[in-house]
């Protein structure tokens, strides 16, 4: 994989922001809040407009074949079927609702070593260096303290180990008005429409290995990391 340099230009010219109020932060209440109510149409409304990335998220976890996966924020399980049959599997989110649904969806999975636990990523109770790769598909920008989310995941894989993030960031040339629309409605949906590819990625020390558009018109970002750490 080649490292990409990708720079906060890629996200579509400055010009597109507009001055706005700051969102409400997001708390872990209203999270899951949300997706209690969104637990039973999730798939429906989600799923297949953001399979194409979890497609790809897990291409290219196959092509890694860790010995030991993490997912942090699972949800209903919808990337579990198609991670490699010979990785130890290990799927965590702050739904109960939305785990009920990957638990049916593990047990239809008999070849799978999958274990799914109700847990917040910000605070784990996995030891250090407990994962050879760690995937974050589309929960970056629902937690409520994405730079604790960062730190936790990283210390939890391993060195020299993998993150794949895919998320949506702001900037993009086509979908910069759905952000702001998004804006006053974040809580109850469960969603940080302003988050920024160079705030959440670009601040950090770890290494960039290569990044990707995928979805509808390039929605979300596919990004591979290397876990650089002491």
């Amino acid at each position: 994989m080649k490292e990409s340099r990708a720079r906060s230009e890629d996200f579509g010219p400055p010009s597109l922001s507009v001055e706005s109020k700051p969102e409400r932060a997001l708390s872990e209440a209203g999270v899951a809040r949300a997706y209690k109510r969104l637990a039973p149409v999730y798939d429906l409304l989600f799923g297949q407009v953001l399979e194409p990335g979890r497609r790809r998220m897990a291409e290219i976890v196959r092509k890694l074949q860790p010995a030991s996966l993490l997912e942090v924020g699972v949800g209903t399980g919808l990337a579990l079927a198609h991670y490699p049959h010979t990785s130890r599997i290990v799927g965590i989110d702050l739904s109960r609702e939305m785990l009920e649904r990957a638990r049916e969806r593990a047990r239809a999975l008999p070849d799978h070593q999958i274990t799914v636990e109700y847990m917040n990523a910000e605070r784990t109770s996995f030891a250090d260096g407990s994962f050879d790769c760690v995937t974050l598909p589309y929960v970056l920008s629902v937690t409520p303290r994405p730079a604790e989310l960062v730190r936790e995941i990283r210390r939890i894989c391993k060195p020299d180990g993998t993150i794949v993030v895919l998320n949506h960031f702001s900037g993009s040339r086509f979908w910069w008005l759905m952000e702001r629309a998004f804006r006053s409605a974040a809580e109850h949906v469960g969603f940080r429409s302003d988050f920024r590819y160079e705030e959440q990625i670009l601040s950090h020390d770890w290494q960039v290995a290569s990044i990707e558009s995928v979805n509808l018109l390039g929605l979300s970002k596919l990004i591979v990391l290397k876990n650089r750490r002491a």
